[in-house]
């Protein structure tokens, strides 16, 4: 079987390019194979089980060190090594788990939509769908009308995925349904210039059982809410996230920079840019939060977990984060989700 190249195999898993060489270096995901003249890296694809294991330990939090140990586990599948790498956690917190518990336990969700036009914008170019398999929040750009259009285009792209989608198909679904709308985008923008600066971002989940699957691009966010803590589990496709993410920034530095507002990627008529897709495993007593930046561009982050923390009610809860927003000036538009995952 080919290689894959280590864009094919970041895609594939999960993790960036960048975190896929820091796992080179520690020695948890070394590369099939290195090219000696140019040093290109590739994989083979039975490596992908493994490094979509590292990826789901990290965003857990497990340490690196903590992940070494459960990788290097004899004869055990990767279910049993999910549920191992929960146990770890829980137990390097101070915390009990249930190892018995069924991983594939039926679960739903409760959820809540809330969305403001703010105190200056003339129009509202958020757009989000929330029902009891997909959730998805989209933020338009492009000028009057059109960032409208847009963010409503890629909505109703995925709107026919809530429905039973079995949980091996969750990340091809995502992924044929957003090239779809960006084909759309790019078709709309063909047959009317004006349309041509259009785009939106989006940050959407997809329910099949205890798996979900997330596919984001732009500067929309994800948050889970487990075990008292929160997670921010996208991360933002924005010049200063990368100046971030290389050094050259410090986190002080972020909301004063004069291009904090300036995106990577979107989902717009002239580029062909890849979304991160992302297979996770859902619990009983998650929360979800799904926002438009018109919350985290002015709503301070311990603000927002205070609020999924302690307002037990989704619908209470969105509306909180709405308020928050506008009284911290409600500069842009501002779009909350919250699902709270219940057993079925």
């Amino acid at each position: 079987m080919a290689l894959l190249s280590t864009g094919e195999f970041a895609r594939a898993s999960g993790l960036t390019r960048k975190a896929l060489r820091l796992y080179d270096e520690l020695g948890l995901l070394p590369p099939a194979r290195v090219d000696p003249g140019t040093g290109y890296r590739c994989y083979e694809p039975a490596q992908l089980e493994r490094a979509r294991l590292v990826a789901w330990l990290r965003q857990l939090g497990m340490p690196l060190a903590a992940i070494r140990v459960v990788l290097v586990l004899p004869s055990a599948d990767a279910a049993a090594k999910r549920t191992l790498g929960s146990f770890l956690i829980s137990y390097l917190s101070g915390k009990d788990i249930d190892m018995t518990a069924a991983a594939n336990e039926p679960l739903a969700i409760r959820y809540a939509v809330r969305t403001d036009i703010g105190l200056v914008r003339e129009d509202n170019e958020d757009a989000a769908y929330a029902g009891g398999r997909l959730l998805a929040v989209a933020d338009g750009m492009g000028g009057h009308a059109h960032g409208e259009v847009a963010s409503a285009t890629v909505i109703e792209a995925l709107r026919p995925l809530d429905v039973a989608v079995p949980s091996s198909e969750l990340l091809n679904d995502l992924d044929h349904a957003v090239r779809r709308a960006g084909g759309t985008l790019r078709d709309m923008a063909a047959a009317d210039p004006s349309r041509s600066g259009m785009g939106t971002t989006l940050t959407a989940l997809l329910w099949s059982g205890s798996q979900l699957g997330l596919v984001h691009i732009g500067d929309t966010r994800a948050y889970l809410v487990r075990d008292g803590e929160v997670f921010q589990i996208t991360r933002d496709h924005t010049l200063v996230q990368a100046l971030l993410d290389d050094g050259k920034i410090t986190e002080d530095e972020v909301a004063s920079h004069p291009k904090r507002m300036l995106l990577l990627r979107a989902l717009d008529a002239h580029h062909d840019f890849e979304p991160d897709l992302e297979l996770r495993e859902a619990q009983a007593g998650d929360r979800y939060l799904l926002s438009s930046d018109g919350l985290h561009a002015t709503v301070d982050v311990d603000a927002i977990a205070n609020v999924l923390l302690t307002v037990a009610d989704p619908d209470d809860a969105a509306a909180a984060l709405i308020k928050l927003a506008i009284d911290g000036g409600g500069p842009d538009n501002v779009t909350c989700i919250v699902a709270d995952v219940v057993a079925a």
